[in-house]
């Protein structure tokens, strides 16, 4: 205990952090921090969640996965291509700027052009102003996942972010893994103000005295932020004392966490999911199926959920877990190792061969002993995996440049749908629409690019359901990718934090609306 609370020290020291807090101060502990400030630049639960910090945005989640009104405190269908947004009127951007439909357009042109998110907005064809406090959004045909998809825009201060800097750069100019005036400036709705930040030390915000929710029952004033990458240092702070919430609580820790005194476990069933990919485009082997097919069964995956993750994971077979729409219940892991072998001899490769692997050691949880397992794993049909792991800041870049032959990332469906998915993994890469943004296997198959096209112009249930349901058999019988498992979530938090109504499955806890007793 003693050396884990010297790491804790060291650690928030570090970050500057004094060991007094008010009540209406927490300190929180994660296992990494944003990578900006800039809500468009990285498609990332860490960038989700500081933005729901920092903005607001038009429609979100409930915690049912119903939609709640925010920027937008009403909504109504004007014809199967059109839907009307009225914006609430007298919110203020921290600027002190007023909300209007100019800065909600300029989100959107801006979002249709950044390399992340353009493919989530691809079905839209622009956003009319009606009048300052009206916008109509127009997608090209019939859409069914119109509120679904703008619970991801997070409207922007158009006059803040306009113009250029002092170096002569656009403000409003998106930047992936480079230093832009978004990723270091911040003008939101949000019920937080950037305060300070620190990449990989420290991030600070405190109240907006001026937010538009004054029905939010949050009384959290000041919020710092400490990046704690080790699992166990984290949880060590937190029975300390020394932070009052933490995210993830590994399922190691799980048992430490209940029994101690003054805090507590919060969980929630979890849908993302956890996979890897076989980058065919790098690694000739992998364009053959049988050779994907092998890695697929050589991996064990209900060893991993219950040896690594303690059970708290459900194994997968498939991208979209129970419960979504498109869920096809036939498609089960297909863990066999003789089989495996098999395959590999059929497919001349016997004796096996090398390959690098990439993998987060902060982004996930257990992540590197996930790799580690897997690397173990596919040993045994003779795979040699050069594995290397690194903190999720050093990742993002590794993994956007495609960098080795299988990679690991996990995926938590943007719109709450099975479509979303694809949209991103699997379908083929294409840098205009930004369809296949996050696809390093470069799996490519018109096929089932057609099928998601279709799907999300499909407004027939049971026919979108279906055709979903066909693109999840393609991608299993071709091994496209490797799915491990749903990852289910774990906060820890202190007993006078009342954290299970702000905690949800999208794995951005509403931290404005936290509320910390006396």
């Amino acid at each position: 205990m003693k050396k884990g609370l010297n790491k804790v020290t060291a650690a928030l020291l570090a970050a500057g952090f004094a060991f007094s807090l008010q009540a209406a101060d927490i300190t929180i502990a994660y296992d990494s921090d944003p990578t900006s400030m800039d809500p468009h630049e990285q498609l990332s639960g860490q960038t989700l969640e500081m933005s729901h910090l920092l903005f607001d945005p038009l429609v979100r989640w409930t915690k049912e996965f119903d939609f709640e009104p925010r920027l937008a405190e009403k909504w109504e269908r004007i014809d199967e291509e059109t839907m009307r947004f009225h914006l609430r009127q007298g919110v203020k951007f921290h600027s002190g700027n007023e909300l209007t439909a100019d800065d909600v357009i300029w989100t959107f042109d801006r979002l249709k052009e950044s390399p992340d998110f353009k493919a989530i907005f691809e079905p839209f064809v622009k956003a009319v102003k009606v009048d300052d406090h009206t916008v109509d959004l127009v997608t090209s045909g019939p859409f069914p996942l119109v509120l679904n998809t703008v619970t991801y825009l997070f409207p922007m201060d158009s006059k803040f972010y306009s113009g250029t800097t002092e170096e002569g750069k656009d403000k409003g100019e998106v930047v992936k893994h480079g230093s832009s005036f978004a990723s270091t400036n911040v003008s939101g709705t949000g019920p937080f103000k950037l305060k300070f930040r620190q990449q990989g030390v420290k991030v600070e915000y405190e109240r907006n005295a001026d937010y538009w929710d004054t029905q939010s029952p949050g009384n959290v004033d000041n919020i710092t932020l400490v990046p704690i990458k080790e699992d166990a240092t984290r949880v060590a702070a937190l029975l300390a004392g020394d932070v009052d919430f933490i995210k993830p609580v590994s399922p190691n820790d799980h048992d430490r966490v209940k029994a101690a005194a003054n805090v507590k476990l919060v969980t929630e069933p979890g849908t993302r999911i956890i996979t890897f990919q076989l980058n065919q485009d790098r690694f000739e082997p992998f364009r053959d199926v049988r050779v994907r097919q092998a890695v697929n069964y050589a991996i064990n995956q209900d060893g991993i959920v219950q040896r690594i993750m303690r059970g708290f994971a459900t194994t997968a077979g498939q991208q979209p877990p129970a419960g979504y729409f498109g869920h096809n219940p036939e498609l089960v892991p297909l863990f066999d190792l003789d089989k495996a072998k098999q395959l590999m001899e059929e497919a001349g490769y016997k004796d096996g061969f090398k390959i690098s692997m990439i993998a987060p050691n902060n982004r996930y949880v257990n992540d590197f002993r996930i790799a580690e397992a897997v690397k173990a794993m596919l040993a045994r049909i003779n795979i040699d995996v050069d594995l290397k792991t690194m903190p999720v800041a050093q990742y993002w870049p590794e993994f956007d440049k495609c960098d080795a032959d299988m990679l690991m990332i996990g995926w938590h469906s943007d719109t709450e749908d099975t479509a979303n998915f694809s949209e991103f993994l699997t379908m083929t890469r294409n840098s205009e629409t930004g369809r296949g943004q996050y696809n390093c296997g470069h799996y490519s198959n018109p096929k089932l690019d057609g099928l998601i096209e279709a799907a999300n112009l499909e407004t027939d249930l049971p026919k979108r359901e279906a055709m979903l349901q066909q693109a999840e058999r393609i991608l299993y019988d071709d091994a496209a990718f490797v799915p491990l498992h749903w990852q289910n979530l774990a906060w820890g938090a202190r007993n006078n934090l009342e954290a299970e109504p702000i905690v949800n499955a999208m794995d951005f806890p509403y931290l404005g609306d936290l509320v910390v007793k006396e």
